[in-house]
C-alpha cells in the first residue's frame, strides 16, 4: 500500500542517447530505452556502447535506466535474448521490462524484473500474480481508474507505474492483433502498423450505414496532469511519460512540465523524488505546442465521451482563431490570435478534411501563407507547428547538476576540505599546510574559493563555500587546481559506490488465477509454456503469432474499452436501440464485426 516513505519517479522515454541525455537533464528520474533488439519499438534500437554511455551518466544523478524487452519471443530467440540481458546486467541496468514469461526460465543473472503494460495489468489478479512470482513492479494498463489503482495499491507491495502523457493506444496493450491479422505486423512484437489510426465505416446488421470513413477507432492523446496529486495518493510511485519514437523537442518539453508539476506535489506532501540534482534550463514548457490529437484523461475518473480524436489521428494544434477576411487571394487576417512567419497551421475544408500550410509572411496581422487553398472566411485557424517555441527548444541545452558545499579549514599544520552534497554522501581530505602566510588575505581566500568553485562539466555545481581559518596560506592558482580535481574526482567515485541497484529476487511459480490459457496470453515459445504449466495452467491455446496458428476468422484482435456507440451516443444502456450486429468497413472494404459486452463496457473487434 501506498507510503509516504517511497520515493516518486518520473519516468521518461528515450529514442536514442540524445534523447535520454535530455529526459535526464530536464529532470527525469528514470529513463525507459530499447537495446539491439526485443524493444517493441523497431525504430528505437541502441547498440550496448550507447546504453553503456547513457547509465554511466544517468547514474550520477540516480537517475535509473530501464530497458525494453518487452516484445514476445519464439523459440529461436530465446538464446540471443538471454545473452543480451546478460550483457545488459554487466553494464549496471536497473532493469528490464518483459512481457514474455518465457524470459523467466531462462538462467539470467538477477537483474530486475518490470512487467510491461504488454502483460494487460488490469486487474487486482493479475497484478497480485506478477508480484507473487517475484516482479519488483507492475506498468498498470492504461484504462484503470484511479479508484482501481487504489484498490490494487490497497491489496499489494509491488511498485505501481502508470502513464501520464501521450499516445493511447485504443486497445488493452497486449490485446491488440488487427496490425498482425491485417499484414503480418505484429504489435506484440514491436511492428504495429497503426490501423486504429485508419477511417472506417460503420453498418448495421441490415447494412445501413451509421457513419462513413471516420476515424473510429483514433483516440486523443493522455494528458493527466491535473490527477498526479490524486495518482500518488492512489499509490502510483513512477508516472511514465509515452514516447520512445517522438523526438529530442518533445522529450524536453514534455519531461520539464512534468518536473515542476511533480515536485510542486512533493513539497506539499513533503514526499521526495527517487533522484538527486537540479535542472537548469531557459525555457518554459508548454504541452500544447508539443505534437498531440487533442488531449484527454482517458478512464482515469471513469468513462467520458471526451477521448476519440475521430476528425484526424494527426497534429491539429492549438486554436488561434478565426479567418476575418481575406485579402487579395493571398492573405487573410484574423478575428482573435496571433500567427508569426513559418508557424504551421491547420484548419478543416467544408468536407471535415484537415488540411494545413505554412505562414510565409506575417506583417501588421495580415497572414500569407504557402497556400490559400480551402481558407474562407469563418474557417477556424490552428496552430500545429509554434515555430519560434521550437526553434527556442532546439537552442536550449539544459543542464543537470548536484550541489554541493565546500568547507575549508586551515590551522598552522594542515588544511582539511570537506566536500557535501545534500544526499548524505561526504568526502573529507587533510593536506599539509607547507605553505607560506600570504600577504594578501582577502586575495588569497578569494583565489582559493574562486578556484574550489570551478567544477566545469563535472555534475557538481557549489553552492557554498565555508571558511575556517586564522591564517591564511599562498596556494598557487595551478595547486588549488590539483586539489580541486583530486576531490572532485575522489567525490565522484563515493558516489559512484553509494549507487546501490537491488537484485531481483528468486522467481516464484505461484497458482495461476486462469487455468486454461487461450491466444491471447501471447504464448510463443516453449519456455513460456512451461512457466504457465509450473503455476498450475494448462495451454490450450498458443499465441496469434505462433508458427501453427494459420487462422484468425472470428478471433478477436481487439480488446477495447472504448466503445464505439457509447462514443455516438448509441448506449443501450440508455436506451438505444440499434439492428446489431454492427461492422466496421475499412478502406478496402474488409469487414470487422463488433461485439459488445456490456456488463462490463468491452468492446471487441472479430476478424
Amino acid at each position: 500500500m501506498y507510503s509516504s516513505k517511497k520515493p516518486i519517479e518520473l519516468l521518461a522515454p528515450a529514442k536514442d542517447k540524445k534523447c535520454a541525455f535530455a529526459a535526464i537533464n530536464c529532470g527525469a528520474d528514470a529513463i525507459y530505452i530499447g537495446a539491439i533488439d526485443f524493444g517493441a519499438r523497431k525504430n528505437a534500437c541502441n547498440s550496448l556502447e550507447d546504453l553503456k554511455e547513457v547509465i554511466n551518466y544517468a547514474h550520477k544523478f540516480n537517475v535509473k535506466v530501464f530497458v525494453t524487452l518487452n516484445t514476445i519471443l519464439f523459440d529461436n530467440e530465446l538464446k540471443n535474448a538471454k545473452k543480451l540481458i546478460e550483457k545488459l546486467y554487466e553494464l549496471n541496468t536497473d532493469a528490464i521490462i518483459i512481457q514474455d514469461m518465457g524470459i523467466l526460465e531462462l538462467d539470467i543473472p538477477p537483474i530486475n524484473l518490470h512487467a510491461s503494460t504488454q502483460c494487460n495489468n488490469s486487474n487486482i489478479q493479475k497484478i497480485k500474480f506478477l508480484e507473487e512470482i517475484g516482479f519488483q513492479r507492475a506498468i498498470l494498463a492504461r484504462e484503470l481508474s484511479i479508484e482501481q489503482i487504489k484498490n490494487i495499491s490497497a491489496q499489494t507491495n509491488i511498485e505501481l507505474e502508470a502513464f501520464i502523457h501521450g499516445a493511447l493506444c485504443v486497445s488493452y496493450s497486449g490485446q491488440c492483433y488487427l496490425s498482425y491479422a491485417i499484414g503480418g505486423r505484429s504489435a506484440n512484437r514491436g511492428e504495429c502498423a497503426q490501423p486504429c489510426r485508419k477511417p472506417y465505416s460503420l453498418i448495421d446488421g441490415e447494412g445501413k450505414k451509421i457513419i462513413d470513413k471516420t476515424h473510429l477507432l483514433c483516440l486523443k492523446d493522455l494528458n493527466v496532469s491535473d490527477y498526479l496529486e490524486e495518482m500518488i495518493l492512489a499509490g502510483v510511485t513512477s508516472f511514465k511519460i509515452e514516447g520512445r519514437l517522438k523526438d529530442e523537442n518533445y522529450i524536453k518539453n514534455t519531461v520539464s512540465f512534468y518536473r515542476e508539476k511533480i515536485d510542486n506535489i512533493l513539497i506539499k506532501h513533503n514526499l521526495k523524488r527517487s533522484s538527486q540534482g537540479v535542472s537548469i534550463k531557459d525555457f518554459v514548457p508548454n504541452l500544447n505546442k508539443t505534437f498531440n490529437r487533442g488531449f484527454c484523461s482517458y478512464f482515469l475518473k471513469g468513462r467520458n465521451t471526451n477521448i476519440t480524436s475521430f476528425l484526424s489521428p494527426k497534429n491539429i494544434g492549438e486554436l488561434v482563431g478565426t479567418v476575418k477576411n481575406i485579402y487579395k487571394n493571398t492573405s487573410f487576417t484574423l478575428c482573435n490570435g496571433e500567427l508569426n512567419q513559418n508557424d504551421g497551421i491547420t484548419f478543416f475544408d467544408k468536407d471535415n478534411n484537415l488540411c494545413g500550410t505554412k505562414i510565409e509572411k506575417s506583417i501588421n496581422g495580415i497572414y500569407t501563407p504557402t497556400s490559400l487553398k480551402n481558407i474562407a472566411q469563418g474557417t477556424k485557424i490552428y496552430k500545429n507547428i509554434d515555430y519560434k517555441f521550437i526553434k527556442k527548444l532546439e537552442k536550449s541545452l539544459p543542464t543537470r547538476k548536484i550541489p554541493i558545499t565546500i568547507d575549508v579549514k586551515i590551522n598552522e599544520e594542515h588544511i582539511q576540505i570537506k566536500i557535501k552534497d545534500f544526499y548524505d554522501n561526504d568526502l573529507n581530505i587533510n593536506i599539509p599546510n607547507q605553505f607560506e602566510k600570504a600577504e594578501n588575505q582577502i586575495k588569497a581566500t578569494e583565489n582559493i574559493k574562486k578556484q574550489l568553485s570551478k567544477t566545469g562539466d563535472t555534475e557538481f555545481i557549489v553552492t557554498d563555500i565555508n571558511f575556517e581559518a586564522t591564517t591564511i596560506p599562498f596556494i598557487q592558482i595551478n595547486k588549488i587546481n590539483e586539489i580541486r580535481r583530486k576531490i572532485i574526482q575522489d567525490f565522484q567515485e563515493i558516489r559512484q559506490k553509494n549507487y546501490k541497484i537491488k537484485k531481483q529476487p528468486q522467481i516464484n511459480y505461484p497458482q495461476i488465477y486462469n487455468k486454461m490459457l487461450d491466444y491471447k496470453y501471447n504464448i510463443t515459445n516453449e519456455l513460456a509454456k512451461k512457466f504457465y504449466e509450473k503455476c498450475g495452467a494448462k495451454i490450450i491455446e498458443y499465441g496469434l503469432e505462433h508458427p501453427t496458428q494459420k487462422n484468425f476468422k472470428d478471433k478477436t484482435v481487439m480488446t477495447t474499452k472504448h466503445c464505439i456507440r457509447y462514443s455516438l451516443n448509441l448506449c443501450s444502456k440508455n436506451g438505444k436501440k440499434i439492428k446489431e450486429p454492427l461492422y466496421l468497413i475499412d478502406e478496402t472494404g474488409k469487414k470487422y464485426k463488433l461485439k459488445f459486452d456490456c456488463k462490463n463496457c468491452i468492446m471487441e473487434i472479430k476478424f
